[in-house]
């Protein structure tokens, strides 16, 4: 482990490329130390490596496998028991701002110009923490969620314990999840979905089941259930289905991405929506990453709950999704408390 940390350090020191992640539930960590500080083109997905995707259009950040070192090293994860104090200073010019693009989507969405929105905003959060200190607090206290630290000269640091999966592919078995709806986590009450969030997890499933008849057969969906990630609950529903032949990874990719979970629906109107209103650059937020075609199998996340990491300066980006029966404070208040996720490890 001191290994591996010692490494990432180095490269971040040098400006050399690199992945550091564990999958969730895993005791592994994987390190990816690519050899030079050269920015390779992901030109398709039958390449190998892992890839750091925007949200909208833009480069994608690259790691061939081929030009870097990899290794492994097991831990023991143990989720953090103290609960996070929320101490956060309300700004009142923030909430204000969000308030009133939370009331522009849902008088659009009463248009019927759309069935969801998925508003986010951006915060800076100072801290005196080292990088490979952030990153062993996220590996302890989020063991569900896929949590990395990535670097490239196109992307900058990243960091993130994401509970979403955009697609996990073997040969031609697909599966990838619908998550929707957000409440605190509280150990003693089980948790109680009101019809709003309700709506917004079908929503998104039927949108992927949708989408995925296209290109594929055999689809099998879940039941939703009650998933945990951190301080959190959402609603989850599972989604496997076997690839149609001939069908390119790219393919199910461009089809998933940007999900509704974390653009809208319809997904291409709603994302020109959020890049004219929001008032602000999402970068990689909400895009994803992950392994591509490691061992005959491709592994891939949406990139949320993260962190964009700048001279002892940390951006975060919250969202949350809106309905016709969003209310703005409300709405606002859900990115507070999806904000603590990398508030507490800061």
């Amino acid at each position: 482990m001191e290994t591996l940390l010692r490494r990432l350090q180095d490269s971040l020191n040098n400006q050399l490329p690199f992945a550091v992640y564990a999958k969730p539930g895993a005791g592994r960590i994987t390190g990816v130390f690519q050899h030079n500080s050269t920015s390779y083109a992901l030109k398709d997905f039958q390449q190998q490596g892992f890839v750091f995707a925007p949200f909208a259009d833009g480069p994608k950040a690259f790691i061939p496998f081929e030009k870097a070192e990899i290794f492994e090293v097991e831990f023991i994860p143990s989720e953090a028991a103290e609960p996070f104090k929320n101490n956060i200073e309300q700004q009142e010019k923030a909430k204000s701002d969000f308030e009133q693009l939370v009331q522009k989507c849902v008088a659009e969405i009463k248009t019927d110009a759309f069935d969801k929105l998925v508003a986010s905003r951006t915060e800076f959060v100072d801290t005196q923490k080292d990088v490979t200190d952030i990153y062993i607090t996220l590996l302890h206290t989020y063991p569900n969620a896929f949590r990395y630290c990535f670097f490239h000269p196109a992307s900058g640091l990243w960091m993130g314990a994401t509970p979403e999966q955009l697609l996990k592919a073997s040969g031609n078995e697909v599966a990838t999840v619908a998550l929707a709806g957000t409440q605190v986590y509280n150990p003693q009450v089980e948790a109680v979905w009101e019809t709003k969030e309700k709506e917004e997890q079908q929503f998104v499933t039927d949108y992927i089941v949708q989408r995925l008849h296209n290109i594929t057969k055999d689809v099998n969906v879940s039941l939703p259930y009650t998933f945990r990630a951190g301080n959190i609950v959402h609603i989850k529903t599972d989604i496997q289905a076997q690839l149609q032949n001939n069908t390119d990874l790219g393919d199910m990719i461009t089809l998933l991405h940007p999900t509704p979970a974390v653009c809208g629906l319809p997904k291409e109107d709603a994302r020109d929506f959020l890049l004219r209103n929001e008032g602000y650059n999402r970068e990689y937020y909400s895009g994803y990453l992950g392994e591509l075609n490691r061992e005959e199998s491709s592994d891939l996340f949406v990139n949320l709950r993260c962190i964009k990491v700048s001279e002892q300066r940390a951006q975060l980006f919250i969202g949350c999704g809106i309905t016709k029966d969003s209310v703005p404070e409300k709405e606002f208040y859900e990115t507070v408390n999806k904000s603590m996720t990398m508030r507490r490890v800061l």
